[in-house]
């Protein structure tokens, strides 16, 4: 193996950066997984921690904040939506460049799964989080 291979393999790996305004300590359900994360406020999240982040999901009642940012598009973003009647979500997560767009508290296997092979998370229990199955992608955002 070459040394910038070995290198970059031994590096600590950036947390997954979670969006959110909501007061609400845990806005998208993650209070049971592992991975290393980052949990801002859209005014307070760095333009390093956006692009160096593995995954970044964006509770999308932070999403006005986020936009305002103008942030660049980015391969990893996941759009979580709080309220099931929101149908404009789609359009909007589609003008950020999200991969995907999720319900809080569905599709939380799938989630997991991206969140730890994102982050390179060895911690995961695979048996409780593939139980019951649940691990289906959602829709794509476009």
């Amino acid at each position: 193996m070459s040394a910038p291979a070995r290198a970059a393999r031994d590096e600590p790996q950036a947390p997954a950066l979670v969006i959110s305004d909501s007061s609400d300590t845990d806005p998208i359900g993650l209070h049971t997984c592992s991975v290393p994360r980052l949990h801002l406020p859209s005014p307070l999240f760095r333009p390093e921690e956006y692009q160096r982040a593995p995954l970044v999901l964006l509770d999308d009642r932070a999403y006005l904040g986020f936009t305002l940012r103008h942030v660049p598009h980015r391969p990893g973003l996941i759009v979580v939506l709080a309220d099931p009647d929101d149908a404009s979500v789609y359009p909007r997560a589609a003008a950020i460049g999200a991969d995907a767009v999720i319900r809080a508290g569905e599709n939380l296997a799938w989630l997991h799964l991206r969140l730890h092979d994102a982050t390179g998370c060895r911690y995961v229990d695979w048996q409780e989080l593939l139980a019951g199955g649940g691990a289906e992608p959602p829709p794509a955002a476009s």
